[in-house]
């Protein structure tokens, strides 16, 4: 295409999606129409144009969402607005998956085909999908509907997420769990979708479980009231924050050893510390919420059930390491989630609970909710700095780390939701108190996602310590009482975890020493009725898909990954009709091939990527025999591939 776009130009429509974002034009060299006298003399332009392109996501997810699709003149007149080379526009438009650059209709059904709703009954909703609407992608008048990777609610599967495209009150996204073909078909046909109730774990319902910490306000509190979380305990917290000083605050934290929940288990202490002291200014906050590792959907539960604890747990990050502003940077397949968490901020500010004088205490913090657009690399801390600054989602080298140049070239304090929610804890009962719980190493409260062939699934919240046999008797055991085929550990860049392992306890420790990792923790059943070829090749096009492709070992390797996998399903089920000629010639090359993007990917989604068919080789749950699989389980550095986990890495 040409990527100048010369001969492109916006409507009327495209024009106003854009400018109801970034305002109207001002002068004729960001696309205006009036023609002022000195337009033709001076431009504005350098730092000041380039201080904009921050706002490129956003502008793009607002043409999405008024037209259904970014065209060639959206493309032209965001470039003009924003200063930026219409290449790089296009680039940053076509690196996500919820937004498009070719004619799609207004409404769309994003049906997971995913691990667990694979389990959960997908394949039977696109089945019936197809006989009514066409194949995936197929337009159907308005309507259209598209095969998608996780959307987070796996304890609910099979799931589906609606966007819908306009202006009006019925143009809002919705996700929606369990989906039967009937529902979405009613809606493809322009019908409203209906309410979603999110109500999703066994912990949140009667008879309580009077341990949860994290937990303890979900189905309590009214989330959409700022008033109810202040009555459940609620901003507690940060005046027991104010009083410390910020000083006191990131020495609670650090006696508390509390250690991110993101998968690599940096000390949550020495990072705030780090960025607190950093002599270059100013100073940022990054909340990841773009939790997107299959099998996970934790933080999901906590932003939807209660938002405004994020908001304050945010808060009081931010005061202890001298940020003024945090981003919240928010999965864009979570729309009750971002609904939620907008009203938080909002009440939340008005209350002079965010703002120029925080609780009239001289500080100031606000919070901006940056939504993603459906892409898991962007879970990855540099990759997901470069999406907020207007950027393909692509990871930077390290050094330098987040906390000396991250957002914007400043030092940047960076966690995720569940490590930012646990902060709540640690200063209200101070640090040593926090550390009491759970096990020396590992302290406090971890949640897991269990889900598949599991009789309760959903988040449950346990001391670290828990065994995994443990976690799997709360949940019911595999239900039906049927036998159980494997068990995931820690999502589609986890590993699989024989019986013999189960008592092994839940911590970050306990884990290692069996070659394996928490990751974001999820626990997925599979029994004896699940076809694991089908399930591991379904985790090898996710890599393969989410690959950013920016280095060879993980644009290539998850490419060649997924292929070997296909033709051992195929030598399987036809023996000496290997289309390779040997099964052990591909075992080999996939272990070749692990550590091959190991050693040499730039980011923890290829070094991972192969972590999950490794283990399931190396237990021969495939049934080809474990034939020159190497022993690649991930080490706690190189388990930081999911876009949840990572942001803790630094």
């Amino acid at each position: 295409m040409d990527l100048y776009l010369k001969h492109a130009s916006a409507t009327a429509d495209e024009r106003a999606a854009v400018d109801s974002h970034l305002g109207p034009p001002a002068t004729r060299w960001e696309g205006g129409d009036r023609d002022r006298s000195e337009d033709g003399r001076v431009s504005f332009g350098g730092r000041d144009a380039r201080s904009q392109r921050h706002l490129l996501l956003p502008v793009l997810h607002a043409v999405q969402k008024r037209l259904g699709w970014i065209s060639e003149g959206s493309l032209s007149y965001v470039a003009q607005r924003l200063t930026v080379p219409p290449a790089e526009v296009y680039g940053v438009a076509t690196f996500y998956a919820m937004l498009s650059t070719q004619p799609r209709p207004c409404r769309v059904a994003h049906v997971c085909d995913d691990i667990a709703c694979r389990i959960g009954g997908a394949n039977s909703l696109i089945d019936e999908l197809t006989a009514e609407f066409g194949p995936a992608g197929t337009p159907n008048g308005d309507a259209t509907w598209i095969r998608s990777p996780c959307l987070g609610l796996c304890e609910r599967a099979p799931a589906v997420m609606f966007q819908l495209a306009g202006d009006g009150p019925d143009s809002a996204d919705e996700s929606h769990a369990p989906a039967a073909a009937n529902q979405v078909a009613a809606v493809l046909k322009g019908g409203t979708p209906a309410v979603f109730v999110p109500g999703s774990t066994p912990q949140t319902v009667e008879p309580r479980d009077s341990s949860l910490r994290l937990l303890r306000r979900i189905g309590v509190a009214d989330p959409e009231s700022l008033d109810d979380y202040r009555k459940h305990g609620g901003y507690q917290a940060l005046r027991r924050a104010l009083e410390l000083g910020p000083a006191g605050v990131i020495r609670e934290v650090t006696d508390s050893k509390l250690m991110g929940r993101g998968g690599a288990a940096f000390p949550t202490g020495v990072k705030w510390s780090g960025v607190a002291g950093a002599p270059a200014r100013p100073h940022y906050l990054i909340c990841n919420a773009d939790e997107s590792e299959p099998g996970t959907f934790k933080d999901r539960v906590l932003m939807e059930e209660d938002p405004f604890a994020l908001v304050e747990a945010m808060t009081i990050a931010g005061y202890a390491a001298g940020c003024e502003l945090g981003y919240l940077y928010l999965r864009g397949e979570y729309p009750l989630a971002t609904r939620r968490l907008t009203n938080a901020i909002e009440q939340a500010r008005a209350r002079g609970l965010l703002g120029r004088d925080v609780m009239g205490r001289g500080f100031a913090f606000d919070i901006e909710l940056r939504r993603g657009a459906g892409a898991y690399i962007c879970g990855e801390e540099t990759a997901l700095m470069n999406s907020i600054e207007g950027y393909r989602g692509e990871p930077r080298n390290k050094p330098p780390f987040p906390t000396v140049a991250g957002l914007f070239g400043k030092p940047t304090l960076i966690n995720n939701v569940e490590t930012l929610y646990n902060v709540l804890d640690v200063v209200l009962e101070t640090g040593p108190a926090y550390a009491a719980i759970g096990t020396a190493r590992s302290t406090g409260t971890k949640l897991f996602c269990l889900s598949g062939c599991v009789t309760s699934p959903g988040v449950y919240e346990v001391p670290f310590g828990t065994t995994l046999r443990e976690m799997v008797d709360r949940a019911g055991g595999v239900r039906d009482g049927r036998p159980l085929q494997a068990l995931l550990l820690g999502g589609a860049a986890g590993t699989f975890v024989p019986e013999a392992q189960f008592d092994t306890p839940l911590t970050f420790e306990g884990t290692r020493e069996i070659g394996a990792s928490l990751g974001s923790g999820v626990i997925m059943l599979f029994d004896d009725q699940v076809d694991l070829v089908d399930i591991l090749s379904r985790v090898a096009a996710f890599f393969r898909d989410e690959s950013c492709g920016q280095c060879v070992p993980c644009r290539v390797g998850t490419v060649r990954q997924e292929e070997a996998l296909v033709r051992l399903g195929t030598g399987r089920s036809k023996g000496s009709g290997h289309p390779n000629g040997s099964i052990t010639a591909d075992v080999e090359l996939l272990a070749e091939l692990s550590l091959v993007m190991k050693d040499a990917s730039i980011c923890g989604l290829g070094q991972t990527a192969p972590a999950a068919l490794q283990s399931a080789l190396a237990l021969d749950l495939l049934g080809v025999g474990a034939r020159g699989a190497a022993d690649t389980s991930p080490t706690p550095e190189s388990s930081t591939a999911e876009k949840q986990r990572t942001p803790d890495a630094s």
